[in-house]
């Protein structure tokens, strides 16, 4: 419930503070005195836009605060506004429209030319499925479970891909992909030997050429190797004489052993360079096949048979698909027509909860004035969705001579009012813990007004109920009563109890606050809607 309210600078509101209690509140005042300014604040609590014009002349920027209280936890919101618009959630600053996931369903406000809860098909099927027998209320937890598989299966087959056509050409295409590569016969590394054998291939009577040259330069006459011999025994001669010289021979020596060596390799080399045209043309080919399995799935040879073990994997998963996509749809067929069947249950469950609804709301209309009003649940029958196959709106009309409408569009404020009114008491339950009234009591007065200050306080019971009134007769059965008074400029909120509370209802009964019979018929009216309360 709202536990606390403080408002400054709205309007000629200067500043107010109240803390509203749980059960009916009753908001009086003068006409003029800003009574709704309150309601107003409530609204801003909600998310509603924070228009410069409410900022009031005491000040440059208007201030609402609510602290919420219930299941365990409280939430605070905060609402500044006037040059810049400021919006805050248990202290951190959110958007204004983050209010609607966590304050909008916490209240709901009723008041002229208000699109409200009776246009919602939510709150219809809420007040309607709260009167739903044992019966119903399995058939309601059947009707859960039965959509919840037909989602799953339709998601399922959304997942997998909605259209047979185009998962059989990616199949199709995944398939063949992996026959392309799988074809090659690709070995990991292959690309780097076979474009180093290529070289060799295609170079092979330069590489020849190059070693034959070389050999000779090494062993021909006067090649390198005879003259590092002559040079060998020049050194050994020396070390002869001088010792300390051998380590050089030794070295030189090691170093002709290593250049025969070498030239034997080369000649070698030499001649095993392969100089077949058609191996040539082989590894050609085989380079050319390669290079367009790298140009279209990977840049080696290694990354093309990655992607190739990806793609086994995808052709698993598609043909999972297909073969599923084979049943599937059957199943989704079954899943659909239960889904319509225990729907249909349902709606006839509703259908007889509905009635019993609007045949309360009926008799509770005509304790609020209405001499022959018409109202009807209308159900239009649809497709399986998340709560039921059928759409339900209430149907009204504020007598029998009228031709009937939608509720939200066709009654106006007054009635508007006095039909959530009527609908909430004869549910038993409450969209919100918090609702609010504005002109209830538009066109009501005498034993009416008293009815609709008994269904009020019935509507309280176990949730919080604000009115703002001018008749005493609802104010009387109030739990809590505050008043705005108005001073030029100014506007302050007082709650009033014991005397106070009773000379306002004497204000209210005939303007004379200090009429001692006002002040009788005052103290009769308290008794009379205290009676009312303990007898229902």
């Amino acid at each position: 419930m709202l536990d606390e309210l403080l408002v400054e600078n709205l309007g000629i509101i200067e500043s107010a503070r109240i803390e509203p209690g749980a059960g009916l509140v009753a908001v009086t005042g003068e006409t003029g005195t800003g009574k709704t300014l309150l309601l107003g604040a409530i609204r801003l609590l909600r998310g509603e836009t924070a228009r410069a014009d409410r900022v009031g002349p005491h000040g440059d920027e208007a201030r609402v605060e609510g602290r919420f209280v219930g299941g365990g936890g409280e939430t605070v919101v905060t609402r500044r506004f006037g040059g810049r618009s400021r919006t805050y959630l248990d202290g951190e600053m959110v958007p204004a429209r983050t209010l609607a996931d966590r304050v909008d369903d916490l209240i709901e406000v009723v008041a002229q030319h208000e699109h409200v809860s009776l246009g919602r098909e939510a709150s219809v099927r809420a007040m309607i499925d709260g009167l739903l027998d044992a019966d119903g209320r399995a058939l309601r937890a059947s009707y859960g479970e039965a959509w919840r598989r037909l989602a799953e299966l339709r998601a399922e087959r959304d997942a997998a891909g909605s259209d047979p056509m185009a998962l059989a050409r990616e199949l199709d295409l995944a398939r063949h992909q992996v026959a392309e590569i799988d074809g090659a016969g690709l070995i990991p590394g292959e690309d780097g030997e076979l474009r180093d054998r290529l070289s060799r291939s295609r170079h092979a009577e330069e590489i020849t050429a190059a070693l034959v040259a070389a050999v000779r330069l090494l062993e021909g006459e006067g090649a390198v190797t005879d003259q590092a011999r002559n040079a060998l025994g020049e050194v050994r001669t020396a070390a002869d004489l001088d010792p300390t010289l051998a380590p050089l021979a030794t070295q030189l020596d090691g170093a002709i052993v290593e250049l025969d060596e070498v030239a034997r390799a080369m000649t070698h080399a030499a001649e095993s360079v392969d100089h077949d045209p058609a191996a040539l043309h082989q590894m050609e080919e085989r380079a050319a096949v390669i290079a367009d399995l790298r140009r279209k799935y990977g840049a080696s040879v290694d990354e093309v048979l990655t992607f190739a073990d990806e793609l086994r994997a995808k052709v698993e998963r598609l043909q999972n698909a297909a073969d599923r996509a084979g049943t599937i749809a059957e199943e989704i067929e079954q899943a659909a027509h239960e889904a319509r069947r225990v729907g249909a249950e349902l709606g006839a469950g509703r259908r007889l909860a509905a009635d019993r609804l609007t045949g309360s709301a009926l008799d509770l209309l005509r304790q609020l004035g209405f001499s022959a009003p018409h109202l009807t649940v209308e159900f239009t029958p649809g497709e399986p969705a998340a709560h039921g196959c059928d759409r339900m709106h209430f149907m009204f009309a504020s007598d029998e001579s009228l031709t009937p409408g939608p509720a939200a569009r066709v009654a106006s404020g007054g009635e508007l009012s006095r039909l959530v009114l009527a609908l909430r008491v004869a549910a038993g339950v409450a969209d919100a813990d918090v609702i609010a009234f504005d002109e209830i009591d538009a066109g009501v007065g005498g034993t009416t007004a008293l009815a609709m200050g008994e269904l009020l306080a019935r509507l309280a019971v176990g949730r919080q109920v604000m009115v703002v009134t001018h008749l005493p007769q609802i104010a009387a059965f109030a739990d809590t009563h505050f008043v705005v008074d108005r001073d030029g400029h100014t506007a302050t909120v007082r709650r009033v109890d014991g005397d106070e509370r009773l000379a306002e209802l004497t204000r209210m009964l005939g303007g004379l606050g200090e009429s001692e019979h006002g002040r009788l018929h005052a103290a009769e009216l308290l008794e009379t809607a205290g009676e009312r309360r303990r007898g229902s």
